[in-house]
């Protein structure tokens, strides 16, 4: 019995010295964390503000005054071309049409005028009467055309500015068939002074409306207005396009800036005329300076909003542009740009 009360004695003060090495232990380790907390809380530094931006170029977009097909593409996309260099040849059966009409007319216009001045009348009705055929055939041919655009724009097949071109064309031929007959009416009532000036004019107008459709056949070949890279082709060879209508995009790779979105607060280090540093990641985490040119608000919709009902106020966003310094030319439009307030 005796033997046994001291066993049980000697359990419990084992395993009250457990209980007091296990506790001592978990306070050692509350410890440590708590000291290395302190410490790591002392060391912590606040991460450095960034201002992430982009590389911008110029774009100059490349369109033509001639409606037509798209023949045949010089260039394609990505290519590097130089002021002067032929991009796309647009063909417009219609414009030539009309050249060739317009010349007619002029050499009509050019002999009615020479034979009033011979004061020839046979010679001069003669001439009449084939300026008003020629015209009369051109009002025909342009109203046939005008009929069939009229058909096809009813049937939803083109759209409603090649009707009225052909509208415009029809007017035309008319307005150019009614000055024909005036003219030989003119002849048959004789040369008189007042003939021989409306010939001349009739001969400056015939020229005149050669001079139109040759100033629009020059766009027939679209060419660079400047040195830069091929962005982006629209239509593909085949295609119609129409007056105005955007063919390629032209990107000016020598004009290159860098575009930052920041809060107002940064802007006294990005005054007009400063030197920023920045970094570009894309090319070995490059170090460059620019010089700021531009800011703007850019409205109430970039507002940042504050947080908190009080103490802090909301600080609108500005449009900052910045211009390197150095010509590098790896740097590409879209390539991140991080500047460090």
């Amino acid at each position: 019995m005796a033997e046994s009360e001291i066993n049980n004695t000697n359990n419990r003060s084992d395993e009250r010295r457990e209980n007091r090495i296990l506790m001592f232990s978990l306070l050692g380790i509350i410890a440590a964390v708590v000291v290395i907390a302190i410490v790591g809380f002392c060391l912590l530094e606040e991460p450095d503000d960034i201002v992430e931006g982009q590389a911008e170029a110029t774009s100059v977009r490349i369109s033509g005054k001639l409606p037509g097909r798209v023949t045949e593409f010089y260039v394609k996309e990505g290519d590097l071309v130089k002021t002067g260099d032929t991009l796309v040849h647009i063909h417009s059966s219609l414009a030539e049409a009309k050249l060739m009409q317009a010349q007619e007319m002029k050499k009509a216009a050019a002999a009615q005028n020479k034979k009033i001045d011979a004061g020839t009348r046979s010679q001069i009705i003669q001439a009449a009467q084939s300026l008003v055929a020629q015209a009369s055939a051109a009002r025909q041919i342009a109203q046939k055309t005008y009929e069939r655009m009229e058909a096809l724009y009813k049937e939803n097949v083109i759209s409603a500015q090649k009707r009225d071109e052909a509208k415009a064309a029809y007017d035309a031929a008319v307005a150019g068939e009614q000055a024909a007959h005036a003219q030989l009416s003119l002849a048959r009532a004789g040369a008189q002074s007042e003939d021989k000036v409306s010939a001349a004019a009739m001969v400056g107008v015939a020229q005149g409306g050669v001079d139109e459709v040759e100033s629009l056949l020059e766009d027939q070949y679209l060419i660079a207005p400047c040195d830069g890279q091929i962005d982006q082709i629209y239509p593909e060879a085949g295609e119609l396009v129409s007056l105005g209508a955007p063919i390629m995009n032209l990107l000016k790779i020598s004009d290159k800036w860098i575009t930052f979105n920041v809060r107002e607060e940064y802007l006294n280090d990005l005054k007009l005329g400063n030197r920023i540093k920045v970094m570009i990641p894309a090319l070995d985490k490059m170090e460059t300076e620019a010089e700021v040119y531009y800011l703007r608000d850019m409205g109430s919709y970039a507002t940042w909003r504050a947080t908190k009902a009080t103490g802090e106020w909301d600080s609108k966003t500005f449009q900052v542009k910045a211009r390197p310094l150095d010509t590098i030319p790896d740097l590409r439009p879209g390539m991140t740009v991080v500047y460090r307030p």
